[in-house]
């Protein structure tokens, strides 16, 4: 009886440790997709330079966290949303709206879909 009981407090742990995890990444990649959206609403008023700084700030959030997200997220995926800054980065300093527009639009739905495969569902399940 005692191997049951200690098999399902391991069990209860990993759970609890799976849901914590799934959350902070959802807040952090919705805290890191704000910026992004209001560097995007900067860019549109043709305030370059607070697009800027407020890209690098999120690609700041991001690199921090930088051997959490290698840790419980699968490499490629990681390499992409980095990748993706690396592009938005770009168009930021040639100043192509509609080209930064698209790119941070990726980005945007790529660290969506990098929190989505992490939430505890059915359909992450099957």
């Amino acid at each position: 009886m005692r191997r049951l009981w200690f098999s399902l407090a391991l069990l209860t742990i990993i759970f609890a440790i799976t849901v914590g995890n799934s959350l902070y990444l959802k807040h952090l990649t919705g805290s890191i997709a704000q910026l992004l959206e209001e560097a995007q609403l900067q860019a549109h008023q043709e305030h370059w330079d607070a697009a800027d700084s407020l890209t690098h700030e999120a690609l700041q959030h991001w690199q921090d966290r930088e051997l959490y997200l290698y840790t419980t997220l699968r490499h490629a995926d990681t390499d992409e949303v980095y990748t993706s800054f690396r592009e938005v980065e770009g168009f930021l300093h040639t100043r192509e709206l509609q080209e930064y527009a698209a790119s941070n639009a990726r980005l945007i739905a790529r660290l969506e879909l990098v929190a989505s495969m992490e939430q505890f569902s059915l359909q992450n399940l099957l």
